[in-house]
């Protein structure tokens, strides 16, 4: 009964003109509305209320619920998407996944990108806003065109509380850094990689904080011990 009910779905989505892969591996569990244009490869479900823009492309292995999806975006495939009671919205010709997770109020603008193993939690991304690997974005305000490191995360909760990381237009956060929140990074700043900031940066600076590198001449690592 439940495939019967999925492909009366999928046969009357493939005629208001979405190209479905193979509508045998399509799951609706809520409602989607599609512009045109608009195709989904296998193995996608979806869930609550879901909106696809015009040109949207949804790659195989995907879960959306409860998300808006503007026009020319891409959703990679393996992309987790579930914006609960807040929402999740997609700008227009962003680029998600291949397997990103966005979380409640995660707000995409034009042309952000979102890559492998990153998550978005109640954050808004400006315009060209990228973080394209291994990176962790809660309670966040991201600027436009900001570069957003490897391994970078907002440290947004105390233990009680949760803070905001503000990072203004144009910033450049370098790969493993900690943003201890609350903290703004003024705009067009660098955050060096490997840096754990818990201050407010002015604009147009270069913030480092780690340790002095040193480097010892002639080392030489222990040497095991022949056997008897």
């Amino acid at each position: 009964l439940e495939r019967a009910f999925q492909r009366r779905q999928a046969e009357a989505l493939m005629t208001q003109g979405v190209r479905l892969a193979d509508p045998a591996r399509f799951d609706l569990r809520g409602t989607l509305e599609c512009g045109g244009d608009v195709e989904i490869d296998v193995n996608c479900l979806f869930e609550g209320q879901v909106s696809l823009g015009e040109g949207v492309r949804i790659g195989a292995n995907c879960v959306i619920a409860n998300a808006r999806i503007e026009a020319g975006a891409v959703i990679h495939p393996f992309t987790h998407i579930d914006g609960e009671k807040a929402g999740v919205t997609v700008g227009e010709r962003a680029l998600i996944g291949p397997f990103a997770r966005l979380r409640p109020g995660a707000q995409l603008g034009t042309e952000v990108h979102i890559g492998n193993f990153v998550e978005v939690k109640n954050s808004t991304m400006a315009a060209g806003a990228k973080a394209n690997h291994l990176a962790y974005l809660g309670d966040a305000t991201v600027g436009a065109r900001v570069n957003y490191g490897a391994g970078s995360i907002t440290a947004n909760y105390d233990g009680a509380n949760k803070h905001r990381t503000v990072l203004e237009d144009d910033v450049h956060i370098g790969s493993n850094c900690v943003l201890v929140a609350p903290v703004t990074i003024g705009a067009g700043g660098t955050v060096g990689g490997g840096s754990t900031v818990t201050k407010t940066t002015p604009a147009g600076a270069l913030t480092v904080a780690r340790g002095k590198q040193i480097s010892l001449p002639n080392w030489q690592r222990p040497q095991k011990k022949p056997k008897a």
